[in-house]
């Protein structure tokens, strides 16, 4: 055959192949190569900063081919909210003294004093859900809710009555009930069954908040004062641009938290553009040693406490979604920080550094519990394939990325083979032995998920839940 020939057949063949896939310089790429978070300050916020997804590793969120999420069990913190009593005092306190140096005009990173306003102006919303703007935690409650409901909806009927449980804090119950509400639709008054679950000590092990008796430091470790030198040059840089201020390094992380808090109020804050790069790395990483070593891997005790969680979800899992498919469940951040840390993931290998900023970080919070941040485990029914056997697999997906075991990944999708799944577990701490919970007479293990309420008294619940009240489940 000549070349001539030979190009022609090539063309015809080409031709046939662009019929049936045509291309264009403006089709769509199948996978975008482009990744926007490259600089983003949320990533910088610790969990006091809007929902973001983790960044992740790749792998498709979405089930592997030859498997199937028969069961789900999700702990998920409360949305966006306004600052607690205490942060908001610190908040304000720093702003006071801004304002008590008299400038008339502000020059600099600080112009935008010149016509901003506080975002809080009604004291009575402290501690509440945002319900206003793009971040707002009400919003994020529900979309994830609905975006839920598409994903799981399969292992819901349509008939049954399903509970929803939350821990007995505000915030908590309100996220619940917006998710709820998301995930079931006009469905939600009839179809859920929010209970409520109290945040006493005395729960024991039958908690979403369980307290460790025998951690006695761990209160003060939460309150422990962590300066950084980014805080200083920032504090010097406001005060030469502005003659008159007189801020110190403690003043510049309370000042930042004005802007992670108005960001959950309101599309835009300015505060965040006041700071750099550096000094957002430093501020996220304050909240990155708190939660290391007050609520996470760097305290063996906290690790027992997520033991509670973990263990009860073994059990939910050995008894198959015949009992109950879809546990949905809300806390707080440190209660979700220890869970993560018993179960293996994100534990760094060498402790966090407190004199100085590792970049990249092995522990970043925004990553774990950000505002909304939920931790869900997938039961998935496998088929055989040329990798892997039939069975029965578990994945961790926090913050919608699939994080997986760094001792367990063979199965589909680096999932984890459940018998090696209940040997993690199994090898966690135990909580009731390392904690003192059998000593004080409290309850010893979770058992909510299999006693429940699924009456809907208090889907629309009457009046403020507040905080640490009690509420008795119906048996």
């Amino acid at each position: 055959m000549s070349l001539r020939n030979i190009l022609l057949t090539g063309l015809v063949a080409a031709g046939a192949y662009g019929q049936s896939r045509p291309y264009n310089g403006y089709q769509e790429k199948q996978f975008s190569q482009n990744f926007y978070d490259s600089y983003n300050p949320i990533k910088h916020m610790g969990g006091i900063g809007p929902y973001s997804d983790r960044v992740g590793y790749g792998i498709d969120p979405n089930p592997p081919a030859s498997c199937a999420v028969d069961q789900v069990i999700m702990v998920m913190r409360h949305g966006e909210r306004y600052p607690d009593g205490t942060t908001a005092a610190k908040n304000q306190a720093a702003l006071s003294k801004v304002y008590a140096s008299k400038i008339t005009t502000w020059a600099g990173d600080l112009a935008f004093l010149n016509d901003w306003t506080y975002y809080n102006p009604n004291q009575g919303l402290l501690d509440q859900e945002t319900f206003s703007g793009p971040y707002s935690g009400l919003l994020d409650a529900f979309k994830r809710g609905s975006e839920y409901g598409y994903k799981y909806g399969h292992l819901w009927g349509g008939q049954s009555t399903v509970p929803i449980f939350a821990g007995g804090y505000e915030r908590v119950v309100e996220t619940a009930r917006y998710f709820g509400m998301g995930f079931f639709g006009y469905n939600y008054s009839t179809s859920a069954a929010i209970n409520i679950i109290s945040e006493n000590y005395t729960q024991g092990a039958n908690s979403l908040t369980p307290t460790c008796l025998a951690d006695t430091g761990l209160l003060a470790c939460f309150y422990t004062v962590r300066t950084l030198p980014q805080f200083a040059v920032a504090a010097a840089r406001l005060n030469a641009q502005n003659p008159g201020l007189n801020l110190n390094s403690t003043d510049i992380p309370s000042l930042m938290a004005v802007g992670t808090f108005e960001l959950q109020t309101r599309p835009y804050s300015p505060w965040i553009n006041a700071f750099t790069l550096d000094e957002w790395v430093a501020f996220g990483y304050i909240q990155d040693l708190s939660y290391y070593y007050c609520s996470g891997p760097g305290d063996p005790y906290q690790i027992a406490v997520g033991q509670v969680f973990a263990n009860a979800s073994l059990a939910l899992m050995e008894a198959g979604p015949s009992h109950l498919p879809m546990s949905w469940n809300f806390a707080h951040d440190a209660y979700i920080t220890p869970i993560v840390a018993a179960l293996g993931l994100d534990r760094p290998s060498t402790p966090l550094p407190n004199n100085s900023v590792p970049f990249p970080n092995p522990y970043n919070s925004a990553d774990i519990v950000p505002m909304g941040g939920h931790l869900v485990l997938e039961r998935l029914s496998c088929n055989a394939t040329a990798s892997s056997a039939a069975g029965t697999y578990v994945r961790a997906v926090i913050n919608e990325a699939v994080v997986p075991w760094p001792t367990c990944q063979s199965g589909p999708g680096f999932s984890c083979p459940f018998a090696n799944f209940t040997t993690i577990v199994n090898n966690i701490p135990n909580f009731v032995s390392t904690c003192g919970v059998a000593k004080a007479g409290y309850p010893q293990y979770l058992d909510f998920w299999w006693k429940y309420n699924t009456t809907q008294t208090l889907n629309y619940q009457n009046g403020s839940i507040g905080y640490d009240e009690t509420y008795t489940l119906s048996k």
